[in-house]
């Protein structure tokens, strides 16, 4: 198929979901949680992709810039929500707990995958390079959603900044273009290169804020999106990953720039147009070079759940279950180590895992939000 007619279809495929009125039904739960989860978008993605091979692997290729821009514009969404001023007004046992949350999930996650790479031989092929990729996993089990709540978002907030460290921590320990001998010399030059290229990313915007007044709008978003393309181009060319490197600049832009609240609105404000385009095409690039890689996605996710129950019942983090869903960051690292390691059109298994096991994750939400909001302590009552 020609590369302009798959990327028109992509883009018509994505903003017509987001302009989709569905019928009234009878309220619903789990339907609302996979609606806000892009389960239609995710549809529409494998039916392109995999289902009726409209969007053929060098067609696939052909949309990876757009590809890349959903990962960036997504990482700067996250990155936009670290403000210095909101993170040190958590409470230092919100964040021992979070951390310990995080450190059992990338433990039971990483064993789990790794024994079953030796109980299924057929599993360790996808899963590689070893090391990033199961880091990947980890990282992508770590990170949670909210749909309720301050507290909540707080709590996922948190996971997912775990999450995203864990995931640039494994690219650092594996890079693919290593140019130097050694994994110190490797990891001090994917830092290096990482905080020049963010740190230069957000710069640039606030250089560009600075030449206009900040009265119009307009030309603020138009310099926000060009610098994003810019640091999602860096990302993806540095394979730094787009995420990584829009999240650090927007961090860097909302701790510095006084027009940070506009940014914070223009990036949430762009973010249901872009973001559906990017789970149409995240979808699309769905791969399942076996099927082993359906049960044991199903077994990641039964043990992330249980992690995440465990901690709740004995750790008292009160919102682990409620926090149970995940939304798209986690398919954007997926997707961020598909185009480094493997390519827009390989055999995406570390991708394939992430979206079952998400698309599990929103499945189970519904019955354990409720019970999770149950167990939350009562407020202290005032005399």
């Amino acid at each position: 198929m020609n590369p302009l007619l798959a990327l028109a279809l992509l883009l018509a495929a994505g903003l017509a979901a987001t302009r989709l009125r569905l019928p009234q039904l009878r309220p619903s739960l789990s339907l609302d949680l996979a609606v806000a989860a892009g389960a239609p978008l995710v549809l529409a993605g494998l039916l392109l992709g995999p289902g009726l091979g409209v969007l053929a692997p060098w067609a696939r290729r052909a949309i990876t810039p757009i590809t890349a821009l959903g990962i960036g514009w997504l990482g700067a969404v996250f990155g936009a929500q670290l403000e210095w001023r909101f993170l040190r007004r958590i409470p230092l046992r919100v964040w021992a707990v979070a951390a310990l949350q995080a450190a059992a999930i990338l433990l039971v996650t990483v064993l789990t995958a790794r024994l079953l790479t030796r109980a299924v031989p057929a599993l360790a092929p996808g899963w590689r390079p070893t090391v990033p990729a199961l880091l990947t996993l980890a990282g992508a089990a770590m990170i949670s959603g909210a749909v309720i709540g301050r507290k909540m978002r707080r709590a996922a907030l948190l996971d997912t900044a775990f999450g995203v460290l864990v995931f640039a921590v494994g690219l650092g320990l594996s890079h693919p273009h290593q140019p130097f001998h050694g994994v110190a010399l490797g990891w001090a030059y994917w830092v290096a290169v990482a905080v020049v290229s963010s740190g230069g990313v957000g710069v640039l915007f606030l250089w560009l804020s600075r030449l206009r007044d900040g009265t119009d709008t307009n030309a603020l978003g138009l310099d926000l999106l060009g610098v994003v393309l810019v640091g999602a181009g860096l990302g993806y060319a540095t394979d730094l990953s787009p995420f990584v490197v829009c999240a650090l600049a927007t961090a860097l832009i909302v701790n510095l720039s006084p027009l940070k609240r506009r940014v914070q609105a223009l990036l949430a404000g762009w973010e249901p147009p872009i973001y559906a385009v990017f789970l149409v095409a995240a979808a699309a690039l769905f791969d399942l070079p076996t099927l082993w890689l359906v049960p044991a996605a199903l077994l990641l996710a039964a043990v992330r759940l249980a992690a995440r129950w465990v901690m709740g019942r004995y750790a008292g983090a009160h919102f682990g279950l409620g926090t149970v869903t995940q939304g798209g960051v986690p398919l954007a690292l997926a997707v961020s180590f598909n185009l480094i390691y493997v390519g827009a059109g390989g055999e995406g298994a570390v991708l394939a895992t992430v979206l079952l096991g998400v698309a599990f994750a929103t499945a189970i939400a519904a019955p354990l939000i409720p019970r999770a909001l149950a167990l939350r302590p009562p407020p202290p009552e005032v005399s």
